[in-house]
């Protein structure tokens, strides 16, 4: 018996469709599967017949839940160039979406998280369905929100990006609408109605497809960030993290106090990463994000946080982590600083086609 292809991509009607097919792992991305949805985009980019593409996850749980942290932990321990590798393809995939010439339909109907976002976010049109859960988590596991995030976050509407960037934030569809994450909303139930209806029409009028996501659409509730927007812009302010820590404990209501509890936490190194790597993002180019991006991942690997984080998370499952330095105030600056540093040329960030 063959096992299943990780990714499903075929062209039905006018429609290059990719399905993300390892739902007992969330569909959580593997390198392989980032170099076949790049041979597969890479084909139908120039296919006259290919209108647009559209992203999907097998499972009812998954858009997509990330990378495979456990191997970029054991790539990092063993010292080999297997994560390196793996963030390089995964970043090219990224720009590609971001730069794509045809319309890129991801339906996050379900758990969209890490790489989950970094092949969804950059794309055209998202689609988020009653399942969807969509977040940067990273700092928890002692990263930074790396596949564009710092591009995406500082772009989003006053300090939505850095609350969910330092927080781990996890967005149900209408904070997605809200937020502008999310471009459509579909209800859960009309999914595979939608992605019929999508590989039945002509598409060769570029109203068509926008035509068929509104037919489809809905109602999907009421924002949470219409009652929080404010308290986020507010406490979520400034370069400091030592100033946001600070002005949420201070504050004295209910949502500050969650806010704290949560970035408690955190990995604080990976606090003051996030937080500067967000900062920088707001003025990079995407493909000047994608370098920064590929430099911090590996310089998170020669620190212990990753580490530890991905044993808490991952490994021994006791979500204890023993961050080092455990607080925010004994982080050296310098520290962080060295993280944006150039990598060899060996292993610098080149695009398709460079």
């Amino acid at each position: 018996m063959t096992d299943e292809p990780e990714i499903i991509a075929r062209k039905t009607g006018q429609v290059g469709r990719i399905t993300l097919n390892r739902p007992k792992a969330l569909n959580a991305l593997t390198h392989g599967m980032c170099l076949a949805m790049i041979e597969a985009l890479e084909a139908w980019k120039d296919d006259d017949a290919v209108k647009a593409v559209v992203v999907d996850g097998a499972g009812e749980k998954g858009f997509c839940a990330g990378g495979d942290i456990l191997q970029l932990h054991n790539s990092g321990k063993a010292g080999d160039d297997r994560a390196w590798l793996f963030w390089r393809d995964e970043y090219r995939l990224n720009t590609l979406i971001h730069h794509y010439p045809k319309p890129y339909v991801a339906l996050i109907d379900g758990i969209t998280m890490g790489g989950g976002v970094g092949v969804s976010v950059h794309g055209s049109h998202r689609v988020a369905g009653d399942r969807t859960v969509f977040a940067m988590p990273e700092t928890g596991i002692g990263f930074h929100p790396d596949v564009g995030g710092a591009y995406f976050l500082p772009r989003l509407a006053g300090e939505i990006g850095t609350w969910m960037g330092l927080t781990g934030a996890r967005l149900k569809a209408p904070d997605c609408i809200a937020a502008g994450l999310a471009t459509h909303y579909c209800p859960s139930g009309q999914t595979e109605a939608l992605i019929a209806a999508l590989e039945a029409a002509d598409l060769s009028d570029e109203d068509a497809l926008e035509v068929l996501l509104e037919e489809f659409s809905g109602d999907p509730g009421d924002s949470e960030l219409a009652h929080t927007r404010g308290l986020i812009d507010a406490a979520f302010a400034g370069d400091r993290v030592e100033d946001i820590v600070a002005r949420i404990e201070g504050a004295g209501d209910s949502w500050s106090a969650k806010q704290a509890q949560i970035i408690a936490s955190k990995s604080p190194t990976a606090l003051k990463l996030t937080l500067a790597c967000l900062r920088r993002g707001g003025d990079l180019s995407f493909e000047d994000v994608m370098r920064q991006d590929l430099r911090v991942s590996s310089w998170c690997l020669t620190g212990t946080d990753f580490y530890e984080g991905v044993r808490a998370v991952i490994i021994d499952k006791d979500h204890a982590p023993k961050w080092s330095p455990a607080t925010v105030a004994e982080v050296d600056d310098a520290a962080i600083e060295a993280a944006f540093a150039p990598l060899d040329s060996d292993h610098e960030m080149t695009f398709l086609g460079e």
